[in-house]
């Protein structure tokens, strides 16, 4: 029996059990079985260096430029080049007919100051997580982005919605998610032993021994810090999960109502588009930046004024000193003495501080040198 009819059939098991405290172990093991089996699946393709994995040489393997990387991810002929095309000015081919780009396209949008590079990617179709199409490729770029854009044709968002959802999250992929709050730490001896801040939880020792036995692993300690569930363990265990922000960009909204675009506006995480016609492009780019998260800081010479023009473009869980100096180069920490900073992570302008101080945005920093 083949990995995919495998799955097929752990699926279809799936579907058949109830879901209740008495199902919770057997369901727990056939998710990590699950799991496992997706993972051998995507690991020959992602060695083979090319042939028949499609990897390398397919236009997939693009160098990551810039200070963050968008991809755009959807189904055949929802706009993704005409969006790419208007948003950066990359040409990028594009029809009516379905799967016109074949490879990954890149561009560029300059914004606030930040080089952020958008990736067009081919359109996925449904079993891309199973390697129908060119699903692996696709996807696996994804999981390389800072940020995901959902593209959706809008006469049929929540249908398209869903099922992109499905093949990404069977790929690793989170969107929009942390980190399940569970503590997992093997252990030499004692059994598996599970315990939980919470009154009430979604699992129980059942179900944690039986994804643990699924995985070989007879001893372990489980502390539950959140209401997490059995498919939250699993992705702890596995550990090569990737939480990402995801937009769902609603396209060619020159479609709908008036009513119906009401509607899409006020669901989270969605923003409403026309790509052809230009509409609402300036919200989309504002969406992005809110979504990245970044910190702009400006870098001030001894004896000159700071340079407003190109920003060091830091992530916001990345913007220390530290980090600021290492991604101007990783030399200069060797020659770090202080640091004067201007800008509303100081009390007072300007302060002197050390490479641990924590950032602002549009701070200014002059690092001083050992001499």
């Amino acid at each position: 029996m083949t990995s995919m009819q495998k799955i097929k059939e752990i699926e279809d098991e799936m579907a058949r059990t109830q879901k209740n405290k008495a199902t919770s172990g057997h369901l727990g093991m056939l998710k990590a079985k699950l799991a496992k089996l997706r993972r051998e699946l995507l690991e020959p393709s992602s060695s083979s260096g090319g042939g028949g994995g499609g990897g390398r040489g397919d236009g997939f393997d693009v160098n990551k430029v810039g200070d963050a990387r968008v991809g755009l991810v959807g189904f055949p002929s929802v706009g993704k080049s005409t969006l790419l095309n208007k948003l950066t000015g990359t040409f990028s081919e594009v029809a009516s007919y379905e799967f016109t780009t074949l490879t990954c396209v890149p561009g560029v949008v300059r914004y606030r100051g930040a080089k952020i590079q958008l990736l067009d990617l081919p359109g996925i179709i449904e079993g891309a997580k199973d390697g129908k199409g060119r699903g692996r490729q696709v996807i696996s770029t994804a999981r390389t982005c800072n940020l995901i854009l959902i593209v959706l044709d809008c006469l049929k968002p929540m249908s398209h919605k869903r099922l992109i959802e499905h093949e990404l999250e069977g790929f690793g992929i989170r969107l929009n998610k942390k980190p399940p709050g569970i503590t997992f730490r093997k252990k030499e001896k004692g059994g598996i032993n599970f315990t939980s801040t919470l009154n009430e939880t979604k699992m129980d020792l059942d179900a944690v021994k039986a994804v643990c036995s699924e995985y070989r692993i007879h001893n372990a300690d489980v502390h539950l810090r959140d209401d997490c569930d059995v498919d939250d363990l699993v992705d702890v265990i596995e550990g090569s999960r990737v939480y990402i922000p995801a937009i769902y960009v609603i396209n060619k909204i020159d479609q709908i109502t008036l009513e119906e675009l009401n509607v899409l506006t006020k669901l989270p995480h969605y923003c409403p588009v026309c790509a052809y016609h230009e509409w609402n492009l300036d919200g989309l780019v504002d969406m992005i930046w809110e979504y990245l998260d970044l910190l702009r800081i400006y870098t001030k010479p001894k004896g000159k004024l700071p340079d407003y023009n190109d920003p060091v473009v830091l992530p916001k869980t990345h913007c220390s000193v530290e980090d600021f100096c290492n991604r101007i180069h990783k030399g200069i920490l060797k020659q770090f003495k202080y640091s004067l900073v201007w800008g509303t992570s100081t009390k007072h302008r300007p302060q002197k501080v050390g490479k641990e101080h924590i950032l602002e945005d549009e701070d200014i920093v002059q690092i001083i040198k050992k001499i």
